[in-house]
C-alpha cells in the first residue's frame, strides 16, 4: 500500500473512532471502492451520523436497508427502541413504551460530545435528558413512558384532573398554560392524523413530561392521578420527580440558553461545563435520598450522571455502545477492502 493510501486509511479510522461519520461518508465517496462496499459504507455512515445527531425519527433508515447485512440490521433494531413512532397507530412504540434505551443512547452521545469538545452539543443533549426525565420515572409505575395511545385509559381514574380544561381554567389544576394545553392534546392526539401526531411529539410531548413532574412533586391540590396510587408509590414519585425538576432547573441545564451561537455568541469550555456540573451536582446531592446518587464516582465524563438516572429510573442505566459498535463495523468494512502492504506477499 502506498504511503498516501495508508495515510488515508488511518485518517478514516481515526474519524470513525471520533464518530465523525458525516466526514467519513464524504471521504469514502471519492475512493475507488467496489460499488457494494461503497454503498455499505455510505449506509453505515448515514446511520452513525443520525445516531450522533440524535435524529431519532430516521433511526429506522426507511428503505435504505436493502442488502444492508445482518450486523447493520441488528444495530438498527437496537436504535429503533429509542425512536418515537411517526404514526399514531405504529405497532412498535419505541421510546413511548420505554425511555430506558433512549437514555442509554443519550448518555453515550453526551460522552461522545464531551470527547470531541462539542460543549454546545453536550449541553443540548443534557437539556433533552432533563425534558424527558419525568417520563422515565413515571414509566416504572405505568409500564409505558407517557404513550398518548395509552394515556386516556391510564388517566381514567376517579377525580383525575389531568387534561381537564375546566379544572385548569379554574386553577384547580396547577399546570401552567403551556403544560395544560399539552395535557389536553395528549388525550386526543392518538385518534387523529399523522401530521397532528408528529406536531404533538415535536412541540408538546416534553410539556406533558413536565406536567407529570408537577403532578407528583409540586401539586398542592392533588387529584386522582396521585391519590389513587398506593401511598408509598406516590411518595416515591414525589421524591424522584422533585429531583428531576431540580436537575431541569440546575445550572448545567441553564447553560442551554447561553451556549449556542445566537444567544450571546458564547459557547462554554470544557472547564466551564465541568465547573457548572459540579455545582449542579452538589445542589442535587444536598436533597438527600435518591438525589444523593449523583455524588457517586462512576467514571462518567459528568461524574454521577448515570448513577442519578439509574436511581430515578429504578434500573441500572449505563451509556450504550451503539456509536462505538457502528464505528467498529465501519472500520472492519474499510479493512475488508484495504490493499495489502507492498512486499507482503505470501
Amino acid at each position: 500500500m502506498s504511503s498516501s493510501a495508508d495515510l488515508a486509511h488511518r485518517l478514516l479510522v481515526m474519524l470513525c473512532h471520533r464518530y465523525a461519520f458525516g466526514d467519513v461518508r464524504a471521504l469514502v465517496t471519492g475512493l475507488e471502492l467496489p460499488a457494494p462496499t461503497l454503498a455499505r459504507l455510505r449506509r453505515l455512515c448515514l446511520f452513525g451520523q443520525r445516531l450522533a445527531d440524535l435524529d431519532a425519527e430516521d433511526f429506522d433508515m426507511g428503505g435504505l436497508l436493502d442488502d444492508a447485512g445482518p450486523e447493520l440490521r441488528a444495530l438498527v433494531v437496537r436504535a429503533r427502541r429509542c425512536r418515537m413512532p411517526q404514526e399514531p397507530g405504529e405497532v412498535d412504540r419505541g421510546a413511548l413504551k420505554t425511555m430506558r434505551p433512549a437514555f442509554r443512547l443519550l448518555l453515550e452521545v453526551l460522552e461522545a460530545r464531551w470527547r470531541r469538545g462539542d460543549m454546545a452539543g453536550l449541553v443540548s443533549c443534557a437539556h433533552i435528558m432533563s425534558e424527558y426525565l419525568p417520563l422515565l420515572i413515571w414509566e416504572s409505575v405505568w409500564g409505558h413512558a407517557g404513550d398518548p395511545a395509552l394515556l386516556p385509559s391510564t388517566m381514567a381514574v376517579e377525580d383525575s384532573r389531568f387534561g381537564d380544561r375546566e379544572a385548569q381554567d379554574e386553577r384547580r389544576c396547577e399546570h401552567n398554560r403551556t403544560d395544560a394545553g399539552a395535557t389536553q392534546r395528549s388525550l386526543k392526539v392518538a385518534t387523529g392524523p399523522g401530521e397532528g401526531w408528529r406536531a404533538y411529539l415535536d412541540r408538546q410531548h416534553s410539556n406533558v413530561s413536565h406536567a407529570l413532574a408537577v403532578c407528583a412533586a409540586r401539586c398542592r391540590s392533588r387529584c386522582g392521578v396521585m391519590n389513587t396510587l398506593d401511598a408509598d408509590v406516590a411518595e416515591s414519585l414525589a421524591v424522584r420527580n422533585g429531583v428531576a425538576l431540580a436537575f431541569g432547573d440546575s445550572a448545567l441545564i441553564r447553560l442551554r440558553h447561553a451556549a449556542p451561537v445566537g444567544h450571546g455568541f458564547g459557547v462554554p469550555s470544557r472547564e466551564e461545563v465541568m465547573e457548572v456540573w459540579l455545582r449542579s451536582r452538589e445542589a442535587i446531592a444536598k436533597r438527600g435520598d435518591i438525589g444523593a446518587a449523583v455524588a457517586t464516582e462512576d467514571g462518567f465524563c459528568l461524574p454521577g450522571l448515570p448513577s442519578l438516572f439509574s436511581a430515578l429510573a429504578g434500573v441500572e442505566l449505563e451509556a450504550d455502545t451503539l456509536l462505538r459498535d457502528v464505528a467498529d463495523l465501519t472500520v472492519r468494512t474499510l479493512a475488508s477492502v484495504r490493499p495489502a502492504p507492498q512486499g507482503s506477499g505470501t
